[in-house]
Order: C-alpha cells, then structure tokens, then sequence
C-alpha cells in the first residue's frame, strides 16, 4: 500500500543519561543564557535549589510556585517574577506542573526554557501549553512555548515515589495510545508510540518493585520521552479531552486521572481502531485486549483505577459527558453523550472495561 504523509520534527536538542543534570550550565551556555529563572513545585524546591547552585551566577532565584493544571494567577505571578529579575530564560524542574509554568512565562514573554524533567509526564516535549482559569483548562499550540533544550537525568527521578511514579507512566503511555489513532499519525510516530508503550510498560513494574533501580529508571524515562514526542506530532482524542474537563472542572489530579480514564478511553475505541490495537498488543506482550491489559497493569503497580477514589463524585458525570460532547475533534469512533456516560459510570466506579464486541 502507498503511503502518504508529512511529518515535520520540533526544533529542541536533548540530553540524555545519568548524570546529565551536570551539564546543565553547557545546556544555557549553549543558547546564549546569562539570567535564568529556576521554576519548580513546592515539593521539588529542594531539587530546584540544588539545580540554581549548579548554575551558579547563571541562576537569578527559585520560584517554588507551579501549581497542577497552571492556575493563570499563578503563571501571571511568576511572569512578573521573571520580568523584575531580569530574567532571559527558565529552567522547568519536575513534571508537568513546572513545564507548564516555563510555557506560560514563554507564551507571554517569549523567554525560552530549558526543561529538566523529574516525572514521565513528557509536557517537556510538546508546544502544548495550558491555563485554567474559572474551572475551565483552555489549551493551545505555539512553539515559542516548546523548550529549547531538555535534559533527560534519571537520577533526578530516583525521589520520586511509587505511587507518583505509576501514574505518570500510565499518563505517558496515554499519549502513545492516543497518537497511534489519531488522524494525523505517520509511521514515525507510530514507531515512537509503540516503542514508549513497550519501553514503560515493561519498567514500571520494575521502578515500583525498587525506586533505586536506576536502569529502571532510565529505561521509563527513556520510554516517557518517546510518548511526549508522540504527544507533540499528534492530535489528541476523547481520552484527553475527558482529562482536561475532569481536571479543569473538578481539580482532580492530572496523572491519576490519565491513569484511570485510559483503559476506558481505549476500550471504547478500540472497536474502530484495528491499527493501533495491533501495536499495542505487541508493546504489552501479545495481550488480546490492550484495554484490558492496562487496566490490569494499573492494579499491578498499585495504581487508582476508579474516579470515586480521586474525589470525583458520581453526580458529576452528566456533566463531565456535556464537557467531552461540547465541541467537535477527531476521534476514530463517533462520540455520543450516551457512550461518554457509560464509560465514565465504568471509570467512576472502577470497573475494568468492557471486552471487545
């Protein structure tokens, strides 16, 4: 069969391995930085002070503000932060909190970040930024939000514990899910999601079992780092349109969150979707029903498998299903009120979804 396709690779250099966090002072060197901005969470302060030392004179501060689903009064602080400084770029560390917070600088600064990731959520890849505002998360594309330069250090994920390690895999292994149905999907990128599948699915196990396991480790983040290209190069469908409603109308936190719906998102679609169940099967290890299969990887690795458990009332799902409904996007199987219902009800309550028709 002929193919036909474009594919067009993102501008950013990578620096991969232990001990990569290093080089980071090269990293700013190398784009002509001379007053960096070290963003981070509460929770990674310590990680970001130990990063602005490293950077010596290069370092203008820490701010310890990023905040899940990038709150705009929290990205409007730091982006007056970065202004009284003086600051000519930010270095992102942690997840996709501290990522989302440079892109929110970047997109009304245009100041360029350097992303120094510390979870599998692969936002450091893609041009995708978002805010919530009011309870309602609006995303968008632009590449002066894509970092210039990621360095990729799985001793910086030693930290991070079992629990948040699980959900963040699974999180990642959405983007590849979603990427090899999408209607812009090349063969490229069809390799890079089957490939990040299989490289996660195989280390998470093994990261929850021994945090220490460093090849582990690296082995998940190199996995990570193919599903946010995938991320990056592809439309996203019905599950992450459900996860943006979930966390920007009800707050509900955004890995555990990817790591319930998936199963469900792929189970409804994987009726229509042969191509991509067939990579799947063969990153999980030849399994039947991939849906299936992850739903029981979550449970494996200690993961939540219910929205009940995230706070999510049942109440709520009437007007969740509204959400996803509300405007139209690519998905391979058309979305009904009714099919968004019964697979939130599913997800809501935890049960593993349904076996393919």
């Amino acid at each position: 069969m002929m193919r036909s396709f474009t594919y067009q690779a993102l501008p950013m250099r990578v620096r991969f391995g232990a001990g990569a966090v290093r080089a980071l002072p090269e990293e700013v060197a190398a784009l002509g930085l001379s007053r960096v901005l070290v963003l981070c969470s509460p929770e990674q302060e310590e990680t970001g002070r130990m990063v602005a030392g490293a950077l010596g004179e290069r370092s203008v501060g820490v701010l310890a503000e990023a905040r899940m689903h990038v709150p705009v009064e929290v990205a409007g602080h730091a982006r007056d932060v970065a202004r009284e400084l003086g600051a000519d770029g930010c270095v992102a560390v942690g997840g996709g909190s501290a990522v989302g917070l440079g892109k929110a600088i970047a997109l009304e600064h245009g100041l360029p970040v350097i992303a120094v990731p510390t979870t599998y959520a692969g936002s450091e890849m893609t041009p995708v930024w978002g805010l919530t505002e009011g309870g309602e998360k609006r995303t968008g594309r632009d590449v002066r939000v894509l970092p210039r330069s990621v360095v990729y250090d799985p001793e910086l994920t030693l930290t991070l514990p079992a629990g948040l390690s699980a959900t963040s895999g699974m999180n990642a292994i959405a983007h590849a899910v979603e990427g090899l149905y999408a209607p812009d999907a090349t063969p490229i990128v069809s390799l890079m999601a089957e490939e990040g599948a299989r490289a996660l699915a195989g280390a998470l196990p093994r990261v929850v079992a021994d945090g220490t396991d460093l090849d582990a480790r690296a082995e998940a983040q190199y996995g990570a780092w193919l599903c946010g290209a995938v991320l990056a190069a592809t439309t996203m469908s019905l599950h992450h349109k459900l996860c943006h409603a979930l966390g920007g109308t009800l707050d509900l936190p955004h890995a555990p969150t990817h790591t319930v719906v998936l199963p469900h998102a792929l189970g409804f679609n994987q009726p229509a979707a042969p191509t991509a169940v067939a990579a799947l099967s063969r990153a999980l290890g030849g399994v039947a029903d991939p849906a299936r299969e992850l739903w029981a990887l979550a449970g494996r690795l200690g993961a939540p498998r219910s929205l009940r458990e995230l706070g999510m009332a049942r109440d709520d799902v009437p007007r969740i299903a509204a959400a996803a409904v509300a405007s139209p996007y690519a998905n391979p199987r058309p979305v009904t009120r009714e099919g968004v219902e019964a697979l939130l009800e599913a997800a809501w309550a935890g049960e593993p979804p349904p076996p393919p028709a």
